[in-house]
């Protein structure tokens, strides 16, 4: 019963804290909800102030680090949900 649902468990979890973090900024639930997994946040309307207060955001309550390199190809709720993910899983395997 356990088997692979915590990492689903997590994957959720990351996503919604991700959402959160977006209604945090845009001051909306709205966005949030109305916004895909895939759909580009600058595009949609996320200024660039908001995008770099988003990753500094994603390091505090997520714990990972981001570097300038690494926020190029974070475009989409996706990519941050498996940024942090890797991220979690190199660190958590990594030992350090």
């Amino acid at each position: 019963m356990d088997r692979g649902g915590r990492h689903a468990e997590a994957k959720g979890e990351t996503m919604s804290t991700i959402r959160e973090l977006l209604v945090e900024l845009t001051g909306t639930v709205e966005y949030a909800d109305r916004i895909g997994d895939d759909a580009d946040l600058a595009a949609s309307g996320i200024d660039s102030g908001d995008l770099v207060r988003l990753v500094l955001l994603v390091e505090q309550r997520l714990g990972v680090e981001i570097t300038a390199e690494d926020m190029e190809g974070l475009r989409t709720i996706g990519d941050y949900e498996r940024f942090v993910a890797e991220r979690a899983g190199a660190g958590a395997s990594g030992g350090a």
